[in-house]
């Protein structure tokens, strides 16, 4: 198109809608002159006139008005999908994908869910899998995970709901043993490992007043999950290593004690996060504003 540019058709049309080189160039922003210039380049490279000139009007030729014929379509086009991405930009529509854990799911479901009821012409696919993925490659928007396994690289938004690991067994479990005083009496007991889904064991982190150990307890079973090692700590298997949500009933029923509670403190827990390299999308930026404000409230309430 003889370098012809969007901006060269849209000077062309406008000059032609308005019928004056001032009118265009007051509807575009720009000084008459640049204008006139910017017209006779378009007509110096395609080497024909498109104006037909006089100091009282100005006219299209029939090259001018050819041109336009099959131009301004497309350019009418061009305008209705840029203003459907700005209506993207701007208001949020459309599928967020997340990715986190399926315990973490269930942590944030509540807040997915005021999101949609906020927004209702946005979409969510919440993907739960155990491995850690990288949320760029595998075209997620953004991931919910435990702050302290999210990448460097990443913005975070802490949800500020406080996580904790505890130590749990049952009342009959304990009924004819001592119950641990110290992290090192652990291994005079049962101890249910539990497997990640990676494969790797659950590895049993204790801490208090700044003192972080790693205990390497023995037993007997290693369970394929946390929620199978509290199904074996009901049953008087021995002592389980797990996340506090995942006992509360049972240790508010009694069906279940904490142990070594000074050792298991809680911890920073899901955050949501999103590439720093990419700028968020209109869904994107309301779901993060929207689960700032719910945080706020969650800690309020």
């Amino acid at each position: 198109m003889s370098g012809m540019t969007l901006a060269d058709l849209r000077a062309i049309s406008s000059v032609a809608t308005c019928g004056s080189f001032r009118g265009a160039a007051k509807e575009m922003g720009i000084a008459v002159s640049s204008l006139s210039h910017q017209v006779a380049n378009v007509e110096k490279r395609l080497g024909i006139r498109l104006f037909n000139r006089t100091t009282r009007s100005v006219s299209l030729t029939e090259a001018g008005e050819a041109l336009l014929l099959r131009v301004r379509p497309a350019l009418d086009e061009i305008d209705m999908a840029l203003l459907a991405v700005d209506r993207l930009r701007s208001t949020p529509a459309g599928l967020l994908r997340l990715n986190t854990s399926e315990g973490g799911a269930q942590r944030v479901l509540p807040l997915v869910l005021d999101f949609l009821a906020a927004y209702p012409e946005m979409k969510v696919d919440l993907v739960t899998e155990g491995r850690l993925v990288d949320i760029v490659a595998e075209g997620f928007d953004a991931g919910l995970r435990l702050e302290e396994v999210v990448p460097k690289d990443m913005i975070r938004v802490p949800l500020g709901q406080s996580e904790s690991f505890v130590l749990v067994a049952s009342p009959s479990y304990l009924q004819d043993k001592p119950r641990p005083a110290t992290p090192g009496d652990l291994l005079g007991h049962e101890c249910i490992r539990a497997r990640l889904p990676s494969g790797s064991l659950v590895a049993w982190e204790l801490e208090r007043n700044g003192e972080t150990i790693t205990v390497d307890v023995r037993g007997r079973l290693i369970a394929g999950s946390t929620e199978l090692s509290v199904l074996a700590a009901r049953r008087h298997g021995g002592i389980a290593y797990a996340s506090l949500r995942s006992v509360e009933e049972d240790l508010a029923k009694g069906t279940l004690v904490q142990l070594l509670a000074e050792w298991t403190p809680p911890y920073p827990g899901i955050c949501l996060y999103y590439p720093s390299r990419r700028l968020p999308s209109a869904g994107l930026r309301a779901f993060i504003d929207h689960a700032i404000a719910w945080r706020k409230v969650q800690r309020n309430g």
